[in-house]
């Protein structure tokens, strides 16, 4: 099993407005759930700590290979969300490993 972590930070000029990027951003990954080959897991969370160096979302995910995975990152439905989301974020972090 792969498990692939990527972290945000969403752009936004009042809370309102990061709010809003927020709610778009985690709409629109869970809309993937049942429709990625290999896909097993997916969940986005929304940081409620609100301290200076956290990250403002998490999408948390599991995928039954590496091939899974790579499958994923050019799936139509996922290029479809990174459009959506593309402009929102303002950082990104990615980890991807092998779980046993």
């Amino acid at each position: 099993m792969i498990k692939h972590i990527v972290m945000w930070n969403v752009r936004g000029a009042t809370p309102a407005e990061k709010a809003q990027g927020i709610a778009r951003l985690k709409h629109s990954f869970e809309s993937l759930r049942g429709r990625i080959p290999g896909l097993l897991h997916l969940e986005i969370g929304v940081d409620s700590s609100r301290i200076d160096y956290a990250c403002d979302v998490v999408l948390y995910s599991e995928f039954e290979s590496q091939a899974a995975l790579e499958a994923y990152a050019e799936h139509p439905e996922h290029l479809r969300v990174k459009r959506e989301v593309g402009d929102l974020r303002v950082a990104r972090h990615q980890v991807d490993y092998a779980a046993p």
